[in-house]
């Protein structure tokens, strides 16, 4: 790890070789693979998973229960939830979220807990996850809808867009 930090807060985690990690942080028992790059305001919570050579930009917030895996890209502002029923007191649980391989989340995207993002998939700036987005597929919107689909160089294939 590169610790190219000076204000930041790693706690008990386990972050591979060629990873680097910039200023106010806040990284607590998670796992972060090699070859990855952490901007900085990003909160990554107990538990979560991230593969090998991602990017998580700034202001980023990935609670417990949320997997990430390889070559994923979470833009600025994206934000997961981990909580189906949240509220301010009493028991809660924590429910699963899985980002496949070679995804791609947009800025100021939301992914409500209990999805998965399907590999090569692209999240939309803005857009709200409520349910499965599938492999290759292109969503945007509130809630997320596929409008087309990307081949694994990440260039649109098919569907018209949004006008």
């Amino acid at each position: 790890m590169k610790l190219m930090a000076k204000y930041y807060k790693v706690d008990d985690c386990e972050i591979g070789e060629d990873t680097i990690v910039r200023d106010y942080v806040n990284l607590y028992g998670c796992k972060i693979g090699n070859g990855c790059r952490v901007a900085a305001y990003v909160e990554i919570q107990r538990g979560v998973k991230i593969g090998d050579r991602c990017k998580i930009e700034a202001f980023a917030f990935i609670p417990s229960g949320v997997t990430i895996e390889d070559e994923v890209f979470v833009g600025p502002h994206a934000c997961f939830t981990n909580d189906r029923v949240p509220k301010a007191t009493g028991d809660w649980e924590v429910t699963p979220t899985l980002v496949k391989k070679g995804s791609s989340i947009g800025a100021n995207a939301t992914v409500v807990c209990g999805v998965t993002i399907g590999e090569n998939a692209l999240v939309g700036a803005g857009a709200v996850v409520t349910k499965d987005v599938p492999a290759n597929a292109i969503v945007v919107g509130a809630p997320a809808r596929i409008i087309g689909s990307r081949d694994s160089s990440g260039k649109k294939t098919k569907g018209k867009g949004r006008r």
